[in-house]
């Protein structure tokens, strides 16, 4: 499995601004306000993936990965590894949505209601997008396999 591209993240959330720009310019005025809490779960989902990579990095570097009871199974691994690469998506197209929110709403707050009470909800939430992406990668980068040592071959 290939890491994934910083480049293909800022596209999904150059793209997801962009789209979502077009369309807040026509729908603002049916849209709903956005709660602070998207932008806090975003941050404690990236808080998890922070906790698992340090975990991971930390076996890792211990040589602790394998299936005895006191180490860390190759699976769970893997599985990390799949919350890392979501995470980091995740988090583009999250973060991408809001700033496309952010364009529009931040400079009208002096003039809509609407868009002072909207701006702490995307500000936030574009914020743990970002953050978020950026735990996703570093996630996905902890899980990766050390390369093999001079006297190990590679399988």
């Amino acid at each position: 499995m290939k890491t994934t591209s910083i480049t293909a993240l800022v596209g999904v959330g150059g793209f997801c601004a962009a789209a979502t720009l077009i369309v807040i310019q026509n729908l603002y005025n049916v849209m709903s306000t956005v709660p602070i809490s998207v932008g806090l779960t975003l941050l404690i989902m990236a808080v998890l993936c922070c906790m698992l990579a340090w975990r991971v990095k930390g076996q890792i570097k211990e040589n602790r990965i394998g299936f005895d009871r006191s180490q860390l199974e190759p699976t769970r691994v893997a599985t990390f590894l799949i919350i890392g690469k979501t995470s980091a998506w995740t988090g583009a197209i999250f973060s991408g949505i809001y700033v496309g929110m952010g364009v529009y709403v931040i400079p009208r707050m002096g003039d809509l209601v609407a868009a002072a009470n909207d701006a702490p909800g995307v500000i936030t939430a574009a914020i743990g997008g970002v953050v978020l992406c950026v735990a996703g990668l570093w996630l996905e980068r902890a899980c990766a396999a050390p390369p093999p040592t001079d006297g190990e071959s590679v399988r």
